[in-house]
């Protein structure tokens, strides 16, 4: 069967087979079909209001639109590549269901600002999604941290044991990340939360449209002030793909230091059978694929960011057909992200932490040398002197080799007389942590109120 489409009139020949299937969009665009009928629907009423279509004309428009949606919903509907991409897919079947007056939707705007519209919809509604499921992962987050407040494990710099910290301050830090990952998408839905339909292809319309009438109905904050702009440019999808690449990475250090800690060799925490797989010929692997994975589609984000960027390095106002490129890697990106999200929250509710693991792996590696250094330099050591004692020490201990906390008083006085029975408190682990008592510090004292704050702050989120 032939297909007509609603351009054809200025041409002689039909589309080459081949053209028709390389130019089509509708096998991805298709599933904007939900934001494009309730576009068309909000465009319907306007142009009612404003005279240009009767309101009957409307009122036929929008009840034929409303049965495509439900039969879309049912998976009835047949998509066709001839008509190219879910807008015309849409009004032709709007067409051959009320007849003439379908024709009269598409009066007033042409597919440049139609689909501009469309993807702000589906992605101001993703964004929403998405920020939701960081907020679900932050609360986890903060489950986990309060249970784990006093729990000691090694803080690392370089990969090397440093100073002991707290388990549960160590989840705040990833709390931290992910807030600002949340700020910044609230921050892009500014942006991409403008309308751009009454655009037209990009000069705008003789038709007497209400574009500010349009936002309204479609819950828009601000009207794109140049239909130029409006139609051809695509950095509010950048934006968001940077967020998402953002917060991916976040995501990929933190899977890092799962799949580090759920290792023999640390052998920190278990992060449960249902978020591992097995190996076909070693019966004793227990693999953590689900951090991996993440870990892996973090490449894919990245990717899709520097697709997306140099999509639009070289266009020329206004609308180009490369902009059709921007869907699959938009679609792709938050399919990934949500997907990471969700994930992610569920292994964190489900992970086991071995305390006594952590601790006995923080009593290796010296990391409490810090705090005899400290401790000299509140007997009127200077730093740089209180280093070099305690470097010595600790050369002495790796040569026995023993803990600084095992050394008796009369060896660790051969590196200072300043040194008395007091310094096997600041040796302790729970000393050391217990030292950092101050606002943003390690202490377990100190993570309760940061626990309390980030409560104050999660429960004071607001979406756009």
């Amino acid at each position: 069967m032939t297909v007509e489409k609603p351009w054809t009139g200025r041409f002689n020949a039909p589309t080459d087979a081949f053209v028709e299937a390389f130019t089509a969009s509708v096998e991805f665009d298709q599933r904007l079909y939900h934001h494009d009928i309730t576009g068309s629907i909000a465009h319907a009423k306007m142009l009612a209001k404003t005279k240009v279509l009767t309101a009957t004309e409307a009122e036929t428009i929008i009840a034929g639109l409303q049965r495509i949606e439900q039969k879309i919903n049912r998976g009835e509907f047949v998509w066709s590549i001839a008509l190219e991409d879910v807008h015309m897919n849409i009004e032709a079947a709007l067409t051959a269901d009320i007849g003439a007056v379908g024709k009269k939707l598409h009066t007033g705007r042409s597919r440049n600002d139609q689909v501009a519209t469309d993807v702000r919809l589906y992605l101001r509604a993703e964004i929403i999604e998405i920020q939701q499921s960081l907020m679900c992962l932050m609360h986890t987050l903060l489950q986990v941290a309060e249970r784990e407040y006093d729990s000691i494990l090694p803080g690392f710099t370089h990969l090397q044991s440093a100073q002991p910290i707290t388990f549960g301050h160590h989840l705040l830090a990833w709390f931290e990340m992910l807030q600002r990952d949340w700020q910044r998408l609230n921050d892009a839905q500014k942006r991409v939360n403008v309308l751009p339909l009454g655009a037209a292809a990009l000069a705008g319309t003789s038709y007497p449209l209400d574009r500010h009438y349009t936002a309204e109905l479609l819950g828009f904050a601000a009207v794109a002030e140049n239909s130029l702009d409006a139609v051809s440019d695509r950095d509010f999808i950048i934006e968001f793909a940077s967020a998402a690449a953002l917060i991916m990475m976040h995501l990929s250090r933190f899977s890092e230091e799962l799949i580090l800690w759920s290792a023999a060799q640390f052998d920190f925490i278990d992060l449960g059978d249902a978020f591992c797989t097995g190996s076909s010929i070693m019966p004793q692997k227990k693999n953590p694929d689900v951090p991996e994975l993440v870990r892996g589609k973090t490449g894919r984000v990245y990717g899709h960011l520097f697709a997306l960027l140099t999509l639009m390095k070289a266009q020329p106002l206004a609308y180009n057909k490369d902009n059709q490129e921007d869907k699959e890697p938009l679609f792709d990106t938050v399919d990934t992200l949500k997907g990471a999200l969700k994930v992610y929250a569920d292994m964190l509710a489900a992970m086991t932490v071995k305390r006594d693991n952590m601790r006995n792996a923080a009593r290796q590696g010296f990391t409490t040398a810090t705090d005899l250094a400290d401790y000299l330099v509140r007997k009127g050591v200077a730093f740089r002197d209180a280093h070099e004692v305690v470097g010595k020490a600790v050369r002495h201990c790796i040569a026995q080799p023993c803990a600084l906390d095992a050394l008796a008083l009369t060896v660790l006085r051969q590196f200072s007389p300043l040194i008395d029975e007091d310094v096997y408190q600041v040796l302790s682990l729970e000393g050391s942590v217990a030292a950092r008592n101050h606002f943003g510090g390690t202490a377990p004292v100190q993570v309760k109120a940061a626990i309390a704050r980030a409560k104050t702050r999660l429960s004071a989120m607001k979406l756009k």
